[in-house]
């Protein structure tokens, strides 16, 4: 018999096999059993404390898995579902990941019940292992479960981490990853199609449809009380910004020339889209330079006003004392120099996000021109948008061209201890800021949550003008027509398919629970309705818990949101179930010598302290 071979440290452990990708169902199943509560209107709030004592209220799927800290590689990986999820489309952060799970007891009860039924008709198909996915033997367990558990759901349902859970069925009848793959990728590709089918296209230039579907996507979120404040300052904004790229197409960048600023104070009432820039800054010389000034010239610089000063550590050598005052008199002149190219072109208003000397600010003073420095680049950037300026690096560069004149209004304003800057009333600004008001620094952070998450769906609209049905009635006309369509799949990729045709009946289930109906009623009557793929309009209205025409309560999703969450979940979970190797105790190569920390100082113990050590005199 051959000795073992130690290939590995033991400080590594190694887990392979089916226990890997059910440890991995697992992860992913309590990643979405901690935000399944936050899907829908009737969605309940997560307090999370942070590790400096910070408070977060929040139900924003993203917003809360961002805060927690995580050790399972796949609940990490579920997290960054919703990241890309939020990145890619701004919403549906939550529906990408919920998952809805059957009680332990109830899986066992039903298995027990497959194994000892009899089969006497064609229809059902006994495998090897007893699994069954159709016919009247189906039937007769839900039935008997439903008797025994009127509460229950027997489904079980999910999205990314509920694609996860019908697997594990499959993973213990020893089918292969890559067969459930196949049939998950098949599933999410006639998923997409039937989207396409209900999609119903609409025109961006209405404000009031525009504005019913904002208001209906974020319906969810905590700012759904205020009406269409949130909605209105959303769908203003990214209208503003929109750039017009030929052929039908608009760019719409709500990261960089959108910026929301929070103050604490007012009523959230006197939020407002400002056409122009605000920041948090003051005028350099308050008192000598004017803080209001009417259709402004405005000219932008990313260089120092101010002497050149060395790289460091420069020293000059002066032998005569007027050599001290040439010195003196040439930064002087440098700096005066530097003024006069600025000054040639009769602006009003110079910022630089760089230094600005008291020398350089007394020329501009004197000459009537207000001065701010030290602006971040992406202000900067977004004043040139506004404004119609371009941001010069040197002064003797600059032209008539690059002088801002599209803005109405300079003001600086004093709210609350703070000074303000405004460059407002622009002509046709391409940048703007969002002025949000409120009682508190909680409230506004949760407001521009779902602001950002606002955005996002005005955005996807103007840039994919399609609409799908919200309220759970997209997954179940999409689950029906993947149903209608698993009879013509061959093989045994036929089940895993059907499993996920099942799968997408998560969310209209779990909206359901949040509403607090009863869910085997409400689902068993959303299920006829769709049957035969028809009435796709018909779903959950998620305050009343009633089956209703999606159409005429206004509850609507966006296409893009809606694709992007099933490719998301259904790649997720594929890439989850082809693990079957974790290694971990891997650490990081050090670089030689990085390994051996600074050697200690001896300490004497007492028995050591009375040796006879000579003292050098």
């Amino acid at each position: 018999m051959h000795a073992p071979v130690l290939v590995m440290q033991d400080s590594m452990k190694r887990e392979q096999g089916g226990k890997v990708q059910r440890a991995n169902i697992q992860a992913a199943k309590a990643v979405a059993d901690i935000i399944r509560t936050t899907l829908g209107p009737r969605s309940m709030l997560k307090m999370l404390l942070d590790a400096a004592g910070g408070i977060v209220v929040t139900n924003d799927g993203n917003a809360i898995l961002r805060e927690l800290d995580l050790a399972h590689p796949a609940a990490k990986s579920m997290i960054e579902l919703s990241r890309t999820q939020d990145e890619e489309v701004g919403d549906g952060t939550t529906s990408v990941i919920v998952l809805d799970k059957p009680p332990d007891s109830l899986k066992s009860i039903a298995n027990i019940l497959h194994n000892s039924i009899s089969v006497t008709t064609g229809q059902c198909r006994r495998r090897k292992g007893g699994l069954v996915h159709e016919g009247p033997r189906n039937d007769l367990i839900k039935g008997i479960m439903l008797a025994a558990y009127p509460d229950a759901n027997v489904s079980g349902g999910f999205h990314a981490g509920e694609m996860l859970h019908v697997a594990e069925a499959f993973i213990d009848k020893k089918y292969h990853p890559t067969v459930i793959c196949r049939a998950y990728a098949k599933a999410l590709e006639d998923a997409v199609a039937v989207l396409d089918k209900i999609a119903m296209t609409i025109d961006v230039e209405d404000r009031a449809t525009m504005l019913g579907l904002v208001k209906s996507c974020i319906g969810t979120k905590f700012t759904s009380q205020f009406g269409d404040l949130i909605a209105a300052l959303a769908i203003d904004a990214t209208r503003m910004v929109g750039v017009e790229l030929g052929q039908g197409l608009r760019e719409v960048d709500i990261k960089k020339y959108i910026k929301v600023e929070k103050i604490p104070g007012g009523q959230l009432e006197d939020s407002v889209v400002l056409k122009g820039v605000m920041m948090n800054k003051d005028i350099v010389a308050p008192g000598k330079m004017r803080r209001k000034i009417v259709n402004p010239r405005i000219i932008l610089l990313d260089s120092p006003l101010e002497y050149k000063k060395g790289e460091n550590q420069t020293n000059a050598e002066l032998l005569r004392e007027e050599d001290w005052t040439v010195l003196l008199k040439m930064e002087e002149e440098y700096i005066e120099n530097m003024c006069a190219q600025i000054l040639k072109f009769k602006p009003d208003v110079v910022i630089t996000e760089k230094g600005l000397s008291d020398l350089a600010c007394h020329y501009l003073s004197k000459a009537g021109v207000s001065a701010i420095r030290r602006l971040r680049k992406t202000d900067n950037n977004r004043i040139a948008k506004a404004c119609g300026a371009v941001i010069v690096n040197r002064p003797d560069e600059l032209q008539e061209s690059d002088v801002g004149t599209a803005a109405g209004l300079f003001e600086v304003k004093k709210i609350g201890d703070e000074f303000f800057t405004f460059i407002v009333d622009c002509k046709d600004p391409k940048a703007c800021t969002i002025l949000l008001r409120g009682a508190s620094k909680d409230l506004l952070n949760e407001v521009e949550r779902n602001l950002q998450d606002a955005m996002s769906v005005a955005r996807n609209i103007i840039k994919c003008p399609k609409l799908v049905p919200g309220g759970g009635a997209t997954e179940l006309t999409v689950s029906a027509m993947l149903k209608q369509k698993s009879s013509s799949v061959e093989g045994i990729e036929k089940w895993p398919y059907e499993a996920a045709a099942i799968a997408f009946e998560a969310i209209p289930r779990t909206l359901a629970q949040n509403c607090g109906v009863n869910v085997i009623r409400t689902m068993t009557a959303l299920q006829g309705k769709h049957a035969n793929g028809e009435n796709a309009w018909t779903g959950i209205d998620g305050n009343t818990g009633e089956i209703a025409d999606m159409k005429e309560r206004k509850i609507w999703d966006s296409y893009a949101v809606k694709a992007q969450a099933f490719k998301t979940a259904i790649e997720a979970a594929c890439l989850l179930l082809r693990i079957d190797d974790i290694v971990s105790g891997i650490k990081k190569k050090q670089a030689p010598g990085a390994g051996q920390g600074p050697s200690k100082p001896k300490i004497d113990e007492e028995g050591d302290a009375d040796n006879d050590q000579l003292i050098p005199e």
